[in-house]
């Protein structure tokens, strides 16, 4: 029996065998503003030493800028551009260049406009690349779906 158990106990993944959680985690809203406005909120809460890249680099031939996705619908428009937190703007040792990038807990929101007063999915994705001061993960596209509720009118 004991070695049964040592057999199973070694053949266990250990937590350093793991992967280790990503350093960001995502979280998505919504909410009704005045008339027919929806806010969409995307927020990240990122480890710290980590950073995201702003939406606008000042090159092309560095990092990826994070991007906000709405998939089209016959329900809603997308009205504006996003918006986003101010970046830093800073030189990034992994590129050698200057880049504009957002640490901590930065929230980014798109508003959509509603075309029906029925509730409605509305989907997405945020795609992103992470970076510290050695080193920077792939991108990820980290898709997203949002009831949003029938108006009140």
């Amino acid at each position: 029996m004991t070695t049964l158990l040592t057999i199973l106990l070694t053949s266990l993944p250990s937590p350093v065998d793991s992967p280790a959680a990503p350093p960001i985690a995502w979280s998505f809203s919504a909410s009704a503003l005045e008339g027919d406005l929806v806010e969409v909120r995307m927020e990240a809460s990122i480890d710290p030493g980590w950073h995201i890249y702003a939406t606008v680099l000042p090159r092309e031939d560095g990092p990826l800028p994070t991007v906000v996705r709405i998939t089209p619908g016959a329900d809603h428009d997308i009205r504006g551009g996003v918006h986003e937190p101010r970046p830093v703007e800073e030189m990034d040792p992994n590129f050698g260049m200057l880049v504009r990038h957002h640490s901590g807990t930065p929230r980014f929101s798109v508003t959509v406009v509603r075309r029906t007063a029925s509730a409605f999915d509305l989907q997405g994705e945020v795609e992103y690349m992470m970076c510290n001061d050695k080193t920077c993960l792939p991108p990820v596209a980290m898709p997203f779906t949002l009831n949003i509720p029938a108006s009140s009118k």
